[in-house]
């Protein structure tokens, strides 16, 4: 029983296992990962020599092999729930994981060879591989030709299932007769299956299954052969235990003279590369099985992978990675310097989702003095019960063979934002995958934005706009990730629904911001500022101002009633506002290409007719603010109404109103610091922006001497500006 569960589970590793994932691998973690493998066998050898008495000299295979295991599922699960998988120490000690695993089953099925075929181990060796090479090369090939022959959208009937483990059983029985192990023929026949969705449906039926039944006996079996009086005196076990823990910390070390990685950074992936799986056991019980490794050997061993799993979550616990916590300074479009690089995370959740966000990107106006780095995240909800992971992709690949739905989704990006980057001066575009789970994917965008020191995070909407005109759900559950990505984020967010645009033009040559007031609007304008600069594009700001007849709000009751957890300083907000408008009013006085209008009305219903009204202008893009901690009395009454509350009462109107025309909407919420309270404050205090006491022309002075300006580009331009 205890094999049978270990022919399943190798059949379950390789069926989740990522072999392409490891051509993606940085060159630094590839030599901690070839490293992590050489020194721990290497010393796994001279411990069981140093063991040694009257033994098979071939156990020195299995416990060399058990010290070089580094648990990557269990290692991903220890990171995640400590919060540092996204640090640069989590990523390296994940990748290396990845490489060890991989050498793992290499070693695991070469003691098998070695220890089973004691006459042809020559022709055992040939033969297993090269029947692994006919599961690379025409067996997955095989099996996704007959996936694609099934009829489409019934899913996966029970024979089908059956009859893949009909295969897995066949392929374990022919690496047997080759002179290896079934768990090698399982573990083969697991990676030969192409198709993502048939592995879930694969890992629901089985992994209770094998994991909650199978793989009990196996662990009793481990247990009933384990025997601590044979292991020798209490020194001795500690002595070696700490050798075995020392392997990988060693082998870290000796990765520092081949890689930039700081004694402390070594230290760390060191430790938790002692992370063991059950793979580490599997080998260790192998040797235990071919009766080469006797019972002091094989308990010696079983208790060291003991201690070192056990170890490594408290020692994590007092880890803070305080490099990765240091924030960035340019989080706001609006204090980004024009000269700098605009660093820009743009979220793909589907291919529909390319053309929109391209079209964004293209507006921004991007050139060789005001670049653009773009990270394009293709954010994917994992699968079964597979770990997190990112990738990093590089561009130019091409392939005739046959391609997975993700893959082919893959591919599609790269070619989209490698014609974007290559049609564009100043832009530079880098693509990556997140493969995580829907409860944390918010974490782990927020967490990729942080490290990419972006400025300005895209997220597509969760409705798209069907023939008819009609917005409608594409996947409703993206919306709970954009509302926590909106809570949570470290820089400015904007969420942008597309309603026809991208199928008519490449970029947006009329733009309008409607401006209320607060941080969010001034963002929105911040923003619409760089599109400018393009020969055809035109700008028109609508300035919404209440008339003597719209009742005054209380903002406090508002952010009470509407849960808007941000500090509102009435006042503040007002003078900040005159400021950054005036500064807009007096850069583009002389450029035709930018319309400023003060829209006086009295109620909401005068500011809807009004936002209506502009559909017969064909803006083609509309830039609006969230809104958060600014309560206008021509907005007040739509917040109650609203559908889509991560819009703002203006964003939702633009998403459910009737419009014939196609354009995109972009809602914009600028970053805030937290403050002490749990609440945030308004990006750039009163104190910061505008000395109170002074003078405006003092302010104005002083405004245009600073460097990182969003009006910077507009200095050489009269100040003068007629009102519309």
């Amino acid at each position: 029983m205890a094999h049978v569960a270990l022919v399943f589970y190798g059949f379950l590793v390789g069926l989740q296992m990522d072999i392409k994932s490891v051509l993606r691998i940085g060159i630094k973690a590839r030599n901690v990962a070839v490293i992590g493998i050489i020194i721990p066998f290497v010393m796994g050898a001279i411990l069981f020599f140093s063991l040694y008495r009257d033994e098979d000299a071939r156990g020195f295979i299995f416990y060399g092999g058990a010290l070089t295991v580094t648990g990557f599922s269990v290692l991903a699960k220890i990171l995640d729930k400590q919060k540092i998988l996204q640090t640069d120490i989590g990523k390296m000690a994940m990748s290396s994981a990845v490489i060890n695993d991989i050498g793992a089953w290499f070693i695991l099925a070469l003691g098998y060879v070695v220890t089973g075929s004691t006459t042809n181990i020559h022709w055992a060796v040939i033969c297993t591989i090269a029947y692994a090479l006919f599961c690379v090369f025409y067996l997955r090939r095989a099996i996704g030709w007959i996936i694609r022959k099934l009829p489409e959208g019934q899913g996966y009937s029970e024979f089908f299932v059956c009859s893949i483990l009909g295969g897995m059983a066949i392929s374990g029985v022919i690496t047997d007769a080759l002179g290896t192990h079934p768990i090698i023929g399982a573990f083969l026949f697991g990676l030969s299956v192409p198709n993502q969705m048939l592995q879930a449906a694969i890992l629901d039926k089985l992994d209770d299954f094998v994991m909650g039944f199978l793989m009990p006996t196996f662990f009793v079996v481990c247990g009933l052969r384990t025997n601590f009086r044979a292991m020798g005196s209490i020194y001795e076990i500690v002595g070696y235990i700490i050798l075995f823990v020392s392997a990988k910390i060693l082998s870290t070390f000796a990765a520092t003279f081949f890689s930039d990685m700081s004694i402390k950074e070594a230290l760390a992936v060191g430790i938790l590369s002692n992370t063991k799986s059950l793979m580490a056991l599997i080998i260790i019980e192998a040797g235990q099985a071919q009766q080469i490794l006797n019972t002091q050997l094989y308990s010696l061993m079983v208790t060291g992978i003991l201690v070192m799993t056990v170890i490594v979550t408290p020692i994590t616990m007092l880890y803070h990675p305080s490099q990765e916590l240091v924030p960035h300074k340019r989080r706001t479009i609006q204090k980004a310097k024009v000269e700098e690089e605009l660093r820009v995370l743009a979220c793909i959740h589907a291919a529909h989702d390319i053309p929109s966000v391209i079209n964004l990107l293209g507006s921004s106006n991007s050139t060789s003095a005001a670049p653009i780095t773009v990270f394009a995240l293709q954010v994917v909800e994992l699968v079964g019960r597979a770990s997190s992971m990112l990738e990093v992709h590089t561009s130019g690949k091409r392939g005739s063979r046959s391609l997975g739905h993700e893959e082919a989704q893959t591919r599609q990006i790269i070619a989209a934002f490698d014609n974007y980057e290559l049609r564009s001066d100043g832009v530079m575009v880098q693509v990556l995958t997140a493969r995580c789970a829907l409860s944390t994917m918010d974490e782990d965008i927020c967490n990729i934005a942080k490290d990419k020191r972006a400025a300005f995070i895209i997220l597509p909407f969760h409705k798209q706009r069907s023939l008819a005109g009609e917005m409608e759900d594409v996947n409703p559950e993206i919306r709970a990730v954009n509302e926590s990505v909106l809570a949570n984020a470290p820089c400015s967010v904007g969420i942008l629904i597309d309603r026809g645009l991208s199928e008519t033009s490449d970029y947006a040559k009329n733009i309008v911001v409607l401006y209320f007031g607060g941080p969010d609007d001034r963002e929105a304008l911040a923003y619409a500022l760089r599109m400018v600069d393009r020969p055809d594009t035109r700008l028109t700001v609508v300035k919404f101002i209440p008339g003597e007849g719209a009742t005054d709000i209380d903002p406090m009751e508002f952010a009470e009633e509407s849960h808007v957890n941000v500090h509102i300083d009435k006042e503040s907000e007002k003078l900040l506002d005159e400021e950054f408008l005036n500064r807009f009013k007096i850069s583009t006085a002389n450029d035709k290409s930018v319309k400023y209008i003060e829209l006086l009305l009295n109620d909401v219903e005068e500011a809807v007719n009004a936002i209506k009204l502009m559909d017969q202008h064909n803006y083609d893009l509309y830039i609006v603010g969230k809104g958060r901690g600014i309560v206008s009395p021509l907005t007040a009454g739509l917040v109650d109404w609203c559908d889509c509350p991560e819009l703002g009462a203006i964003g939702d109107l633009l998403v459910t109103s009737e419009f014939d025309s196609t354009f995109s909407v972009l809602v914009m919420q600028q970053y805030v610091k937290p403050i002490g309270d749990g609440s945030v404050n308004s990006y750039g205090s009163m104190s910061e922006r505008i000395g109170l006491g002074m003078d405006m022309d003092m302010d104005m002075q002083r405004a245009d001497s600073e460097a990182g300006d969003v009006f910077s580009s507009f200095r050489r331009r009269p100040e003068h500006m007629p009102r519309v």
